[in-house]
């Protein structure tokens, strides 16, 4: 026989719940937080973002990294940027891209760290 995965009697530990309600974030910033995570559920820019983690590169060499076209690279940089978290800075012509914060780099390597944990 299976084990239930839910409570065989309800009893709500109302001290524990209060302490976590008192705690619980807002629900317009929890959507943000939330459609952050979507934009690292799309595999291109999360190659783009594990590329960048590694060195700042120009749009030409993201697209030759990622074997894409330079348009189709800056589309998922736009999506990137306007989530914040990518920045470029203009060398000359060329527009050279990097991780806007540690932060970033610390959720790729949360990531990696998990999903490796897994296999």
């Amino acid at each position: 026989m299976a084990e239930k995965d839910i409570c065989e009697i309800v009893y709500v530990h109302e001290d524990e719940v209060n302490k976590i309600k008192s705690k619980m974030l807002e629900d317009e910033f929890l959507f943000e937080v939330s459609d952050n995570f979507k934009v690292f559920g799309d595999s291109t820019r999360l190659k783009i973002l594990y590329a960048l983690s590694q060195k700042d590169l120009c749009v030409c060499d993201l697209a030759a990294v990622l074997d894409m076209s330079q348009s189709a690279i800056s589309h998922q940089l736009r999506v990137l940027r306007s989530k914040n978290l990518v920045k470029f800075r203009k060398e000359g012509k060329m527009a050279c891209y990097f991780l806007a914060d540690e932060h970033v780099v610390a959720m790729i390597e949360l990531g990696v760290e998990h999903t490796k944990e897994k296999l």
